[in-house]
């Protein structure tokens, strides 16, 4: 057993499929299938459950798959200290962020590269679910997130950003409840016709939090898992959106309301499991104000 097909072997576990896994190494389906049938040989059992729809991990699979990816983080921590001692950084870092978390990711990342070209970073984006077991598992080096207390347990954290979300309107619409200043209730918003984002949505869970902890409810109207598609409608007057005032302010001609109290409040923070982080993951962090 090499680390090769260990390689191949988590590839696969994590495409869900051999020709994703193909794509993902850049390497013909028939050399990822053939790479896991002598893995599996060699091993004496089957790693995948192989049906026409899909492709799913047997239970020696699932005891395989973290032991491989632990022993490929050891590897790679063995090279970087090798590279370290000769002044250079190399490796592969894998970032998750959930769907409407972006935090200006793009700034870090460029700085990585400019001053590590050596480091390869993949992006994952997932629900927040997917996020945390991914970082359990090891499949994701570190994420930037929007996490409550609950969710961070178990994770070495560090706020990035902190603001309130904002009411968006089209431009002119007149808010019934709005005060003087300006400023609107959850509960106005509330009985509006509101375009949300779908479950799972870090702009969701916030917004789902804050209407909970203000006992009122609320009633979707729209239903879209795109920024964009949500400031159309807005725009076309169809509805409004609660957002980050970071994000409202990249789409200008919308007006922008504030919450008078009971504001959703947007915490972004990167996150990573516990323990010294390797050299590359510590090169991105220092990126990162």
């Amino acid at each position: 057993m090499d680390l090769r097909q260990m390689e191949v072997a988590v590839a696969v576990a994590e495409e869900g499929g051999f020709t994703a896994a193909a794509q993902r190494l850049h390497v013909v389906q028939s050399a990822v299938s053939g790479t896991v049938r002598a893995l599996e040989r060699e091993l004496g059992t089957q790693l995948f459950d192989r049906t026409t729809h899909r492709v799913s991990l047997t239970a020696a699979g699932e005891a395989f798959v973290p032991a491989a990816r632990a022993a490929l983080r050891a590897a790679e921590q063995a090279r970087a200290a090798v590279d370290a001692v000769q002044g250079q950084l190399r490796g592969r870092i894998t970032v998750g962020t959930m769907q409407g978390v972006w935090a200006e990711l793009h700034r870090p990342l460029a700085a990585l590269r400019a001053e590590h070209p050596g480091v390869v970073v993949r992006l994952r984006q997932a629900a927040v679910t997917d996020i945390r077991q991914a970082l359990r598992e090891g499949s994701v080096d570190l994420a930037v997130v929007a996490l409550d207390r609950q969710q961070q347990r178990g994770l070495v954290t560090r706020l990035l950003s902190r603001e309130e979300m904002v009411l968006v309107s089209a431009p002119g619409r007149a808010l019934a409840g709005e005060g003087p200043d300006g400023t609107v209730t959850l509960a106005e918003a509330a009985r509006l016709p509101l375009v949300d984002f779908t479950p799972g949505w870090a702009i969701r869970l916030c917004v789902d939090r804050a209407l909970r902890a203000a006992g009122v409810e609320r009633e979707t109207t729209f239903e879209v898992n795109d920024i964009v598609a949500a400031s159309e409608l807005v725009r076309n007057d169809l509805g409004v959106c609660i957002m980050p005032a970071s994000i409202a302010a990249r789409f200008p001609d919308l007006a922008t309301h504030r919450f008078d109290r009971h504001a959703p409040s947007w915490k972004v923070m990167v996150v990573r499991p516990r323990g010294e982080a390797p050299p590359a993951v510590a090169a991105l962090l220092h990126h990162m104000s």
